[in-house]
C-alpha cells in the first residue's frame, strides 16, 4: 500500500502558541495558510468565511477557545470559569447559526468542569480541542472505507459541491473515498460539477483534489447528464446538510438534480454523511428549510454584471433529495440501504443503546 495521505489538505491545524488556518476565500488563486493568535481572530475568521464547512468551524472555534483560555492569568478556578463561559459566549456568536461551532464550544466548556486547578482545566481544554478533531478525521475515514467498498477500480464517479478535506478534520465525507483509494493504489476518476452559483465544486474540490494528485475533471453542472453518457459514469456521491428520519436529504442545490439522473440512467446515487447530519426531529425533506441567498451569487460573477438588471432572481441554496431516489447512505456506521426509514430507525436505536 502506498501511503500518500500527507498530501491531503488540511483547513486547521494546532500550533501549540497560535491556529493555522487555510484560508478559504482565496482558492484556488491564493493558497495562504494564516497564523490565528487571539481569539478575536478565530472570531473574525470564522465570522467572515476565512473558514467553511460545519465540522472545520467547530474545529477552529475549540481550538480558539483553549488558545485563548492558556493565556488567562486567572488563578482561582472560579474567576476562570466565569471569563471562559464570557469568551465562549463571544465566539458562538460569530456564526450563530452553526450547529457545530456551538456544539464544540459547549463540549469545551463541560470539560474541564471538575478541574480543580487551573492549570489542570488550561490542559484539559487543549486536549479536548484535538481530541474534536481527531473524531472527526477517524469518522470520515470510516465513512471513506465503507464508501470506498461500493466502488471498482478504474470506477468514474460524479459529484457536486465540496464536501471534502477542507471543510472538515481531513478526508472529508463524499470525497473520503477518493482520498482513501489515491492512499491504496486504487485507481479512481472523479467528474466534479462545478456548482452554481457559488463554484465550490470548481474552486474548492477541484482544487483540493488536484492538491492531492487524485484525478479529477471538472464539468459544468448542464453537462451532468451528457457526461454520465459519453464518460459511462459508475455512481454519484455527494454529502449532505440535512437528512431528515426517512432519509429524504437536503444538500446543495443541484442535488436533486443528480439523483433523477441517475435514476434516468440506473446508475446508484449515495449520500455520505456522519450521524450528526441526521435530524431525528423531522420526519420528512418538506420539514427542511431552504435558505435563499443573495441575487448577485446569480446576477454577477466575480463581481462583473452578467444579468439584465431588475430581472427577477429565484437563489435557493439547497434542494431536498427524496429518499426514494437514494441508493444508499453511507455514515461511519456503514452504509444504510433499503427502506431508509426503517435502516435510519434501527440505526439510531442501536446508537441509544449503546
Amino acid at each position: 500500500m502506498t501511503n500518500l495521505s500527507f498530501s491531503i489538505p488540511r483547513s486547521v491545524e494546532w500550533k501549540d502558541s497560535s491556529i493555522s488556518l487555510l484560508d478559504q476565500r482565496k482558492l484556488p488563486s491564493v493558497t495562504e495558510y494564516i497564523e490565528l493568535k487571539t481569539i478575536e481572530d478565530v472570531w473574525e475568521s470564522i465570522q467572515s468565511l476565512k473558514v467553511r464547512g460545519a465540522p472545520a468551524i467547530g474545529i477552529t472555534a475549540a481550538f480558539g477557545l483553549a488558545l485563548s483560555a492558556s493565556h488567562y492569568e486567572e488563578t482561582d478556578i472560579h474567576s476562570f470559569h466565569i471569563r471562559l463561559k464570557k469568551e465562549q459566549a463571544y465566539l458562538a456568536g460569530s456564526r450563530p447559526t452553526a450547529v457545530n461551532l456551538a456544539w464544540a464550544l459547549n463540549r469545551l466548556e463541560q470539560s474541564c468542569q471538575r478541574a480543580q486547578s487551573v492549570n489542570e482545566a488550561k490542559t484539559i481544554l487543549i486536549h479536548e480541542a484535538i481530541q474534536i478533531q481527531v473524531e472527526d478525521e477517524e469518522t470520515c475515514r470510516q465513512i471513506g472505507q465503507h464508501a470506498l467498498k461500493l466502488f471498482q477500480k478504474k470506477d468514474r464517479i460524479m459529484t457536486i459541491c465540496n464536501a471534502g478535506s477542507i471543510a472538515t478534520a481531513r478526508y472529508g465525507t463524499a470525497l473520503a473515498p477518493f482520498y482513501l483509494a489515491k492512499e491504496q493504489n486504487f485507481p479512481l476518476e472523479v467528474f466534479a460539477c462545478e456548482t452554481r452559483p457559488v463554484l465550490q465544486g470548481a474552486r474548492l474540490t477541484a482544487w483540493e483534489l488536484m492538491e492531492a494528485g487524485v484525478d479529477v475533471t471538472l464539468i459544468t453542472d448542464s453537462m451532468a447528464a451528457f457526461t454520465i453518457q459519453e464518460k459511462n459514469i459508475s455512481a454519484i456521491i455527494t454529502g449532505a446538510d440535512r437528512i431528515a428520519r426517512n432519509g429524504d436529504t437536503a444538500n446543495k442545490i443541484g442535488t436533486y438534480n443528480l439523483a433523477i439522473l441517475a435514476k434516468a440512467f440506473n446508475i446508484p446515487f449515495y449520500i455520505a454523511a456522519p450521524l450528526s447530519t441526521f435530524d431525528y426531529s423531522i420526519e420528512t425533506g418538506a420539514e427542511i428549510p431552504i435558505e435563499e441567498r443573495d441575487p448577485k451569487e446569480i446576477t454577477e460573477l466575480a463581481g462583473v454584471r452578467i444579468a439584465p438588471h431588475g430581472v427577477p432572481v429565484f437563489n435557493p441554496a439547497f434542494d431536498v433529495t427524496p429518499a426514494n431516489l437514494i441508493t444508499g447512505i453511507v455514515t461511519e456506521k456503514g452504509v444504510l440501504t433499503g427502506d431508509l426509514k426503517e435502516a435510519i430507525s434501527v440505526l439510531f436505536k442501536e446508537e441509544s443503546a449503546v
